[in-house]
């Protein structure tokens, strides 16, 4: 009976040995996939800031020729305004002249449809 007894024990004893040996694994198991959680994490953020330069350096490039633009359109419009302040000022008399004397000199004439009574 003591050989039976001493070969429970054995038993218990590896299947202890055993416990310890999967609890052992699977805190290393736990502790992997955290340390690739956080690697995978400092990889996504490595891309993320490496793609936010990308498109900054893009988007710096289309803005900058839109800013072009924006500043031809600006002198076109300066332009304009300079070329009609100009033609104002030298038109506006002659039209002041114009529309009075096609107000206050009347002329008065029979139109040409008008038959008198008879």
């Amino acid at each position: 009976m003591t050989s039976q007894s001493q070969g429970i024990q054995q038993l218990l004893q590896a299947e202890k040995r055993a416990k310890d040996k999967l609890e052992e694994a699977k805190k290393r198991k736990g502790k992997r996939l955290k340390q690739a959680k956080e690697e995978a994490t400092a990889e996504i953020d490595h891309y993320r800031l490496q793609r936010e330069k990308e498109f900054r350096n893009k988007e710096t490039n289309v803005m900058g020729s839109q800013g072009n633009f924006s500043a031809k359109i600006d002198e076109q419009t300066t332009e304009t305004i300079r070329n009609l302040t100009s033609s104002y000022h030298r038109n506006v008399e002659s039209m002041m002249k114009k529309l009075l004397s096609t107000i206050c000199d009347i002329s008065p004439e029979i139109h040409p449809n008008f038959r008198p009574p008879v």
